[in-house]
């Protein structure tokens, strides 16, 4: 762990002196500020630009009344497909995942060997947007469902992956060590050591990656996916902007609810948190002791035996008992089982499709690389420029009002519990929006450009930042902020002092979290006119230029992988 100030000797009354790793941050971070700050005025985000674009507004809302909703059994085919293909992808997502996780883990990977290439896996998966990849998989299986299918599952293994190995690298190495001293083979060691204490995480994990392909899956509408984005994107081409609202207002309703269900069912998988509010991978190990131990609870008789390891003719058990929460857990298994079933056929997966798109896959691939600038380099560099000052500006905007909403959201720091619960239900709203709809709407008033692109982001990060900072000063320590308390301390000292301070390196992090989910959003919401290098990603698809698409993917990859570098080292100097 290293130290924000040295260790050295100093005269009294004199404060020690900041080592270099420490200036090296404050530099870093001042520097992103700046550039965030001149970001913002280039792309001129200001009170001026809101005020002309009133009239705009105005006329937008008079356009869009009355709103024009499908019928109902078109809006249930097209909510359908849309659902199949995300539920579709997110199970693919995890089945690829596990393996990698389990090859990644430094506590599982049978070896070096195996844990670079798993590494790599995650980082490249993850940096590759799933926009490049629908474009790809269209052009190797035609447009449909498994287009949608791959590239949202695909992509995915770069969040889940990482998570699960996380996961599994915290796991409590007790039980696989007891095992492996029992004479278990590698397999039976992770089935019956790590995947029982990891299984809350694995759920939770994929269902809030459901969340994120839900709101992805309207992007990949743009470029031919099936379901309603694909309607969005049709209404919006032909300005048809009635039916365009009312299925941003319905698609922005499913997001919410999804969001708001998938919550309520992490909640039930994750355990009530405690007041305390320990560590996220604390609360996992926690529940999974209690869900393997809760079983053998009690003594029978005198025997000092556990009663219910025993049948009621006096016999061990061999499988737990079939109390009313493992009977849950068999339900909820067959209802999943059930969408999973339904939801294969209604993508029609053709696999006669899927083999002649595998058959001709290195002549497609050859389209692709290498990379080339199309007789665009120099504008294919302006735009990586605009596509970073778009990301700068939002994640500033964003953090400005996501740290007084995070604050008031945390339960220890909110003046009531009903402030603290109203901020939260505020944030869950604006979560549940998509990017793109947001993007569309500002697109409509303000008109095509970065500027529209840098508003649209900057209140989605508000909801992601607003998360993170809550759920960041919830688990400080409230000891320390008890001591502090008690020596007379201001409500506001108490906060700055004690919670800020301990939170922290935390938010540090989230906000190289936020920045860089930016980035990547910024790229993708050129599609819809937003400004930066997503609208020559499109276009370059469009006309056939894949080895530019290749080109702008590849500049991406290395900022994001320069970012995420430099994420890692102030972390670990914060730390």
């Amino acid at each position: 762990m290293s130290s924000l100030v040295s260790t050295r000797p100093t005269d009294p009354g004199t404060l020690p002196r900041p080592t270099w790793q420490a200036a090296s941050v404050q530099a870093i971070l001042f520097g992103l500020l700046a550039a965030s700050l001149w970001s913002a005025a280039s792309l001129k985000i200001n009170l001026a630009t809101f005020g002309d674009s009133i009239g705009n507004a105005a006329d937008f809302v008079s356009r869009i009344f009355p709103l024009d909703f499908p019928a109902l059994g078109e809006l249930a085919a097209m909510t359908g497909q849309t659902l199949a293909i995300v539920l579709c992808a997110t199970v693919l997502a995890v089945v690829l995942s596990l393996p990698v996780a389990l090859a990644a883990a430094r506590n599982t990977a049978p070896g070096t060997a195996l844990r670079v290439p798993a590494r790599v896996v995650i980082v490249v998966t993850r940096t590759v947007p799933e926009l490049v990849l629908a474009i790809l998989f269209l052009r190797l299986f035609g447009l449909g469902a498994i287009a949608g299918i791959l590239a949202l599952g695909i992509h995915s293994v770069g969040m889940i992956g990482k998570l699960y190995a996380d996961a599994i690298e915290d796991a409590d190495p007790g039980p696989r060590d007891a095992l492996r001293t029992a004479g278990a083979t590698w397999s039976q060691q992770i089935t019956g050591g790590v995947i029982p204490q990891v299984m809350p995480a694995l759920i939770a994990t994929a269902l809030h990656r459901f969340d994120i392909n839900l709101r992805s899956s309207v992007l990949l509408g743009f470029v031919g996916v099936g379901g309603i984005g694909l309607e969005l994107s049709a209404a919006l081409r032909t300005m048809n902007y009635q039916r365009g609202m009312a299925l941003a207002l319905f698609l922005v309703a499913l997001c919410i609810a999804v969001e708001v269900l998938s919550g309520a069912l992490r909640k039930r998988v994750l355990g009530d948190r405690m007041p305390s509010r320990p560590t996220v991978w604390s609360r996992l190990r926690r529940w999974a002791s209690n869900t393997q131990n809760g079983w053998v609870e009690g003594t029978s008789g005198g025997t000092g035996q556990p009663s219910a390891l025993r049948t009621a003719d006096g016999e061990y058990r061999t499988s737990p008992p079939w109390t009313g929460e493992r009977i849950g857990h068999v339900v909820y298994a067959a209802l999943f089982a059930g969408a999973l079933v339904a939801s294969v056929r209604a993508s029609d997966i053709d696999l006669s499709r899927i083999a002649d798109g595998f058959a001709s896959m290195w002549n497609t691939l050859g389209l692709f690389f290498p990379p080339g600038t199309g007789g665009i380099g120099g504008e294919l560099w302006t735009q990586l420029l605009v596509t970073l000052q778009i990301a700068l500006a939002a994640t500033l905007i964003g953090l400005v009002v996501a740290i007084p909403v995070g604050l008031l959201a945390a339960r220890n720091v909110a003046p009531t519990p009903g402030i603290a619960k109203g901020f939260r239900i505020f944030i869950v709203l604006v979560r549940g929006v998509p990017d793109l709809i947001f993007a569309i709407i500002v697109i409509i008033v303000t008109g095509l450009g970065a500027t529209a692109g840098a508003i649209a982001l900057s209140v989605g990060a508000i909801g992601l930042l607003g998360k993170l900072i809550a759920d960041s000063v919830e688990e400080a320590d409230v000891r320390v902020q008890h001591a502090v308390a008690a020596s007379g301390a201001t409500r506001m000292q108490v906060l700055l002092a004690a919670t800020v301070r301990q939170s922290g390196p935390a938010i540090i992090a989230h906000i190289f979290y936020q920045l860089d989910t930016n980035i990547r959003a910024a790229t993708l919401l050129g599609v819809v006119g937003a400004g930066g290098l997503g609208f020559y990603l499109v276009n370059a698809s469009r006309v056939m230029q894949f080895d530019v698409v290749t080109m702008i993917v590849v500049m991406i990859f290395a900022v994001v992988m320069l970012l995420e570098g430099t994420a890692m080292w102030v972390r670990k100097v914060v730390s």
